[in-house]
C-alpha cells in the first residue's frame, strides 16, 4: 500500500467527521441522496460522453495504482544494463540474449536488442524517444481523465443547486419550512459534494498519476542513457557511474553545507 495515499485518506476522513459530528446538530444533515445521486450519476455520464468505453473503464485500475506503492526497480534497471554493457563490451552476444530473456523491463529489452542488432545510434536514440513521448501522452492523459471528473463534478453540484432553488421557489408560496427545507437541502448539498469529490478525490487521483508518470520518465531517460553509451562501447565501468549519478536522490553538487569540523581544523 502507498502510505501517502493511506495518510491523505486519513486524514480526508478526520475532516468529514470533524465537519459531520461538530459543525451539525445532526450528522444526517449532511446526507441527502438527491443531491449526491445529481452529482455522481452527472459526472458519471458526463466522462462517459467524453472519453472512449476503453478509456473510461480503465480509470478502476488507475484508481488501484494510487493505492500500491509504486516502485521503479531504477537500481535494478541500472545493474542489469551494466552486466549486459559488460557481456557486450567482451563480445559474448549469447549471454547478452540470455540476460535480455531475464530482465522484466521492456523498454530496457527493446534497447538492448537494438544495440546488439548494430542499430545506429541516432536511430537507437529516436526508438527509444519515441516509446517515451508514448507513454507521457498516454499516461498523462489518463490523468487528464480525473482532472475532468474534477470539473464535472463541480459543474453538477451547481446544476443541483440551480434545480434546488427553482424547486424551492415554487413551494415558497406554501410559506411551510418543512417544504422549503429539503429544496434549500439539495440547493446547498449538491455544491458541497460536487466540490468534495473534486477536490478529495479526482483531482489528489489526477496529481498521483502525473507524479508518478514523472518518475517512470525519468527512470526511461535513464534507461536510455545506457543504451546510448553501451552503442557507443562506453567502458561498463563509466556507464554505471553515469547511471548512478540519475539514481541519486537529494544530493546537491554544488553545495554540501561545508567541511566536517575536522577537517576546518586542519
Amino acid at each position: 500500500m502507498n502510505p501517502s495515499t493511506i495518510i491523505g485518506m486519513l486524514a480526508s476522513l478526520i475532516l468529514l467527521v470533524s465537519v459531520l459530528f461538530f459543525t451539525a446538530e445532526s450528522a444526517s444533515s449532511f446526507f441527502d441522496p438527491a443531491s449526491l445521486t445529481i452529482v455522481v450519476t452527472g459526472t458519471i455520464a458526463a466522462t462517459f460522453i467524453s472519453y472512449p468505453m476503453k478509456e473510461v473503464l480503465r480509470v478502476i485500475k488507475l484508481v488501484a495504482l494510487v493505492f500500491r506503492r509504486e516502485n521503479t526497480y531504477t537500481r535494478d534497471d541500472i545493474k542489469e544494463l551494466v552486466q549486459m554493457s559488460r557481456l557486450w563490451f567482451q563480445g559474448n552476444i549469447k549471454d547478452v540474449d540470455e540476460a535480455l530473456a531475464r530482465t522484466k523491463n521492456p523498454f530496457l529489452r527493446n534497447g538492448i536488442q537494438l544495440v546488439i542488432a548494430n542499430t545506429s545510434e541516432q536511430e537507437i536514440i529516436d526508438t527509444l524517444r519515441w516509446r517515451i513521448a508514448r507513454v507521457k501522452a498516454r499516461e498523462r492523459a489518463e490523468a487528464q481523465i480525473f482532472r475532468t471528473m474534477a470539473s464535472y463534478s463541480a459543474a453538477f453540484g451547481m446544476i443541483g443547486t440551480l434545480v434546488g432553488l427553482v424547486n424551492m421557489l415554487f413551494v415558497m408560496d406554501a410559506g411551510s419550512l418543512d417544504t422549503i427545507g429539503p429544496q434549500m437541502a439539495v440547493a446547498l448539498l449538491t455544491t458541497f459534494y460536487g466540490i468534495l469529490l473534486g477536490n478529495i478525490l479526482f483531482k489528489p487521483i489526477a496529481v498521483k498519476l502525473e507524479r508518478r508518470t514523472e518518475e517512470r520518465l525519468i527512470a526511461m531517460n535513464m534507461v536510455l542513457e545506457g543504451v546510448s553509451m553501451m552503442s557507443k562501447r562506453r567502458p561498463p565501468s563509466f556507464i554505471e557511474d553515469t547511471l548512478k549519478s540519475f539514481a541519486a536522490q537529494f544530493d546537491d553538487e554544488i553545495r554540501d553545507g561545508g567541511a566536517p569540523p575536522a577537517a576546518r581544523k586542519k
